[in-house]
C-alpha cells in the first residue's frame, strides 16, 4: 500500500488550500481513509474520515472549514481547506487502515501565515 500526499504550501490566514493523496495498492472503494496532521510540537490529531460510501466526520476544530472527499475511480483522497487560521499549521498525513495494518503517506506540510 502506498499513499502519496501533496497540495500543502504556505497561506495568508483566511486562505484556502486543497489537499490530495494518491492511494495504491488496495480496493480504495472499501476502505475508511482519514487524514491526520500533526502541529509543530504536538501531537498527531485526527481531522476527518471517510467510508467507501462517502458518509463523512470531522474534529470539531475543522467543522465547516474542511471537507473532505474522495474518487474512488480515480482512488484519490481529498481535503478541501478553508477560512485557514494559524492553528492549522501543521504536517497534514493520508491514512488507511488495512490488511491489519496502519499505512501512513509521508505527509505535506502547511503553513498558515498570520
Amino acid at each position: 500500500v502506498q499513499l502519496q500526499a501533496s497540495g500543502g504550501g504556505l497561506v495568508q490566514a483566511g486562505g484556502s488550500l486543497r489537499l490530495s493523496c494518491a492511494a495504491r495498492g488496495l480496493n480504495f472503494k472499501i476502505y475508511t481513509m482519514k487524514w491526520y496532521r500533526q502541529p509543530p510540537g504536538k501531537r498527531r490529531e485526527l481531522v476527518a474520515s471517510i467510508t467507501g460510501e462517502g458518509s463523512t466526520d470531522y474534529a470539531d476544530a475543522v467543522k465547516g472549514r474542511f471537507t473532505i472527499s474522495r474518487d474512488n475511480v480515480r482512488r484519490n483522497l481529498y481535503l478541501d481547506m478553508n477560512s485557514l487560521e494559524s492553528e492549522d499549521t501543521a504536517v497534514y498525513y493520508c491514512n488507511v487502515g488495512a490488511y491489519s495494518r496502519n499505512f501512513w503517506g509521508r505527509g505535506t506540510l502547511v503553513t498558515v501565515s498570520s
